[in-house]
């Protein structure tokens, strides 16, 4: 008899999982949005799906999307300078998470995965925890439901460290060669932009990253869709003239009501397994390692987590899911959420001085800025070139 897994929570991590598990394992997904209150709501964040991320997807026969807005540059700019544009080896690609979740929800559906409409509260898993061989809380940022243990270590900070600030946009030109922008002004915030795959057509992502009570943290009281525009022309203008330049005014909005969002998050990293009335709970993506979105690392951190989870669900398949399992799925994802995190952590702080003068060199060195483009796709390499600046050419 098939074992039983529930996976809470519909998100990069729950989806993912579903499509990896559902071959070998009875899967149940308990998601508290249909797929057409996803597909018609607000934005929840953005995604950048890195090289690894496709190759992961491609793995588990996830869908297949456009490839007309393939991202295959970083464009760097630090105050009012453009440095580089930096190649990445595989292109990424973005598209809106309504359009994305609730399409791979209807193709589960029709896979064969059983779905339940239901906000599952405190007093409800204990009567899920009997009921299935196995719980995967992957509720995201509105987690964990489970107590899964802080690691100290890796979750430094007590306050959220930036005010997220995102549009979805029509009426800016996209740059040239098509890739994600990253703008930095010291002490006072970043700039992302990322150009995505709507439901509706390609789009332009604004993502500012505003250091709270500094001069970006200004939407703090704006709530409607006017408001939310006339407010990004005016810190265009003020802060990022490129993308203010590339901005045709008169077509210039949001892509539809529900495409803004305002969130702060504090980055914190749980160990992700707990004994729960004497079972096994393992956690994965958000609800566990919940980084800040300096990096644009949460898809890819997701993604890279579920995969070493099913690798480690299928090792164990014929034994029994003890602590055993919980530890050997942690030893096989820590060393990566190590690095992924204590770089974001250090991205949020004044950059080391080595960092900068590596991102300077880049102005004068292909190589070299192909090198930090590939940080944002293999966060491992920016993790040594962070911390082990001996490794740098």
């Amino acid at each position: 008899m098939r074992k039983k897994i529930c996976i809470i929570g519909s998100g990069t991590a729950g989806l993912q999982l579903a499509y990896s598990l559902k071959e070998e394992f009875d899967v149940t997904v308990i998601h508290s949005n249909s797929s057409d209150k996803i597909r018609n709501g607000r934005i929840m964040s953005t995604q950048v799906h890195f090289g690894s991320t496709r190759t992961r997807e491609n793995r588990f026969k996830m869908p297949k999307w456009e490839d007309k807005t393939l991202l295959k540059s970083i464009h760097m700019t630090i105050g009012n300078q453009k440095l580089f544009v930096g190649k990445l080896k595989e292109p990424a690609l973005s598209v809106d998470q309504r359009f994305y979740f609730s399409h791979c929800l209807k193709d589960l559906k029709n896979k064969g995965v059983s779905f339940r409409l239901l906000r599952v509260n405190k007093d409800q898993i204990e009567s899920l925890v009997d009921e299935f061989d196995l719980m995967i809380d992957c509720t995201g940022k509105s987690g964990p439901l489970f107590p899964f243990p802080i690691e100290k270590e890796f979750s430094p900070f007590q306050v959220p460290q930036r005010k997220c600030i995102v549009g979805y946009f029509l009426g800016v030109k996209p740059n040239n060669p098509l890739g994600v922008s990253v703008t930095v002004l010291p002490e006072i915030g970043e700039m992302f932009e990322i150009p995505a795959i709507t439901e509706h057509g390609p789009v332009t992502i604004l993502f500012i990253m505003a250091i709270p009570d500094r001069e970006l943290d200004v939407f703090k009281e704006i709530k409607h869709v006017k408001e939310f525009t006339n407010q990004m022309k005016i810190v265009t203008r003020k802060y990022f003239q490129n993308i203010h330049e590339r901005i045709e005014q008169d077509i210039f909005a949001l892509s539809d009501d529900n495409a803004f969002l305002r969130v702060a998050i504090k980055p914190v990293i749980r160990k992700p397994y707990v004994t729960f009335k004497n079972k096994l709970v393992v956690g994965c993506g958000d609800s566990v390692f919940l980084n800040d979105p300096i990096t644009g690392q949460g898809c890819n951190l997701s993604s890279y987590c579920a995969e070493k989870l099913y690798e480690t669900l299928i090792q164990y398949r014929h034994s029994n899911w003890d602590i055993q399992l919980g530890e050997t799925y942690w030893d096989r994802t820590k060393t990566f959420v190590k690095e992924v995190t204590e770089w974001t952590n250090a991205m949020t702080q004044v950059l080391p001085q080595h960092v900068v003068q590596v991102l300077l060199a880049g102005a004068e060195n292909q190589k070299i800025a192909d090198e930090v483009a590939e940080w944002f796709a293999d966060p491992r390499k920016a993790y040594k070139a962070f911390f082990q600046p001996s490794n740098l050419h």
